[in-house]
């Protein structure tokens, strides 16, 4: 038999899942994700039951599950992995320092007309840039195309210039503070005029400069941007969902979508809790603005909790909630196999697909969000210092099903990450097999709740100010 023909079998497998989800997906005709203050205008209402939405969402992660069983081919599924086109790589020292350069005049450009500029959001440089240029357009390039945060990062291009201390410190924490700045810098984002506020937003990016920098002096440029900061390890992170990437050499290649997420990257359970934490901020940032939130949170007000610990006790609850029903995961997972091998190792391998998860959220919680605000965008890029009153793009109502599309298919691409890993974690095919059990529950718990929040209508957050 032609070798080639399980790899044909797998890719049509798999391409059979996505087009059901897409079918899905456009069927549903769903509304956007919460898109933040800058892009009311981009949202609708929806138009099919919630339930049958919900459904139909769990039900395709886990039909897409069982057509994955059938593809136990490891020549194939390796070269599902191992596929990749070398890519010429340019000159690198000249380019790093060019956008090394751009970055931090980014940076400077966003204080200053954050503090100088109108008040304006729409108007004012500093926000549209910060939230529809880096945190919805940037951040979508890094699991599209590849991640080029390190070369654009103004705070890197600064540290590395910067004076040491003559020593640098030993980082022992793991990728815990990590965890715990991601979930600050969301919060933050959350409970302040971040979006609104332009002096607010500059003093806020004054202050993690201030802090970032310090710890890069302390603990040296490569040690701080690669184990404490949690911006670069967002981007990191998501830059293993990209089609291309850097491998061992140094040189750029293409490989399929999702590809490095079956490798052994993280080193721990702590580095397994910030990609549960990269999906939880996304999913936390769409949760406080739906009505179920409100209901909630002014119960609690009513029965005596404290205001000021609102947002932050769900933020925290949250995340535990969202970590715990992975770890226990893990722990089912040796067995339902069954295994000898550690829950810890479990929950560190079978992490990573859960990234595909995040990329597919953020796509449909930010994408409209994005488009909507191209011409704020390039009014900003383009003028300034100048007050303006862009129009904002209205994304029709079809675009919805982008969004269910982009959910669902982060769900696809994660389950076959996670058949892939499972393969190279067991000698035997059964074994690999029922080892997915659990982490197949917990993908269609996300997805639920995931297409909950997308498709619930948008309301102002209760008790902010």
């Amino acid at each position: 038999m032609d070798r080639r023909t399980p790899t044909t079998e797998v890719g049509r497998k798999a391409a059979t899942a996505l087009a059901a989800g897409l079918a899905v997906a456009l069927a549903a005709r769903p509304v956007l994700a919460h898109g933040g203050s800058l892009g009311e205008s981009a949202r609708e209402s929806l138009t099919v039951p919630t339930w049958l939405m919900l459904a139909t969402g769990g039900a395709v992660v886990g039909a897409s599950f069982l057509l994955a069983t059938f593809a136990t081919d490891r020549s194939a599924l390796d070269w599902l992995v191992d596929s990749r086109r070398r890519l010429p790589l340019p000159a690198p020292t000249a380019l790093r320092w060019a956008a090394g350069a751009l970055g931090v005049a980014a940076l400077v450009g966003i204080v200053v007309t954050g503090f100088v500029d109108p008040t304006d959001p729409l108007s004012n440089p500093a926000v549209v840039v910060v939230w529809a240029g880096w945190w919805a357009g940037f951040a979508m390039s890094t699991y599209l195309v590849g991640n080029t945060w390190p070369a654009v990062n103004p705070w890197r291009a600064i540290a590395e210039v910067l004076p040491d201390l003559g020593r640098e410190y030993r980082w022992t924490l793991g990728a815990w503070p990590s965890v715990a700045g991601l979930l600050a810098l969301v919060w933050i984002e959350v409970v302040s005029p971040l979006a609104d506020e332009p002096r607010v937003l500059a003093i806020t990016v004054v202050a993690y400069s201030v802090v970032t920098l310090a710890g890069a002096v302390v603990y040296g440029t490569g040690t701080w941007f690669r184990e404490a900061d949690p911006v670069s390890r967002v981007f990191r992170y998501y830059g293993a969902v990209a089609p291309v990437g850097r491998d061992a050499d140094g040189s750029l290649s293409l490989r399929l979508p999702g590809a490095a997420l079956t490798s052994d990257r993280l080193d721990g359970v702590d580095e397994a809790a910030f990609v549960v934490a990269v999906l939880w901020v996304t999913t936390f940032d769409g949760f406080v603005a739906t009505p179920a939130w409100r209901w909630l949170a002014r119960s609690l007000v009513n029965l005596g909790y404290p205001i000021p610990l609102l947002y932050p006790g769900a933020m925290v609850v949250g995340f535990a909630l969202f970590l715990g029903v992975y770890l226990l995961a893990a722990r089912l997972a040796r067995r339902t196999a069954p295994t000898y091998v550690a829950g810890e190792t479990l929950a560190r391998r079978f992490a990573p697909p859960l990234l595909a998860i995040a990329a597919g959220y953020h796509v449909a919680h930010f994408l409209g969000y994005f488009l909507s605000l191209i011409p704020a965008l390039v009014a900003a890029v383009t003028a300034p210092m100048a007050t303006v009153n862009p129009p904002l793009i209205v994304v029709p109502g079809w675009f919805g099903g982008v969004a269910i599309a982009g959910v669902l298919g982060g769900h696809l691409l994660a389950i076959l990450a996670a058949h892939v890993t499972a393969f190279d974690l067991f000698p035997g095919r059964l074994q690999a097999i029922r080892s997915q059990y659990p982490f197949i529950a917990v993908m269609v718990f996300y997805t639920m709740a995931s297409l909950w929040i997308v498709t619930r209508p948008d309301v102002p957050l209760p008790y902010l100010t």
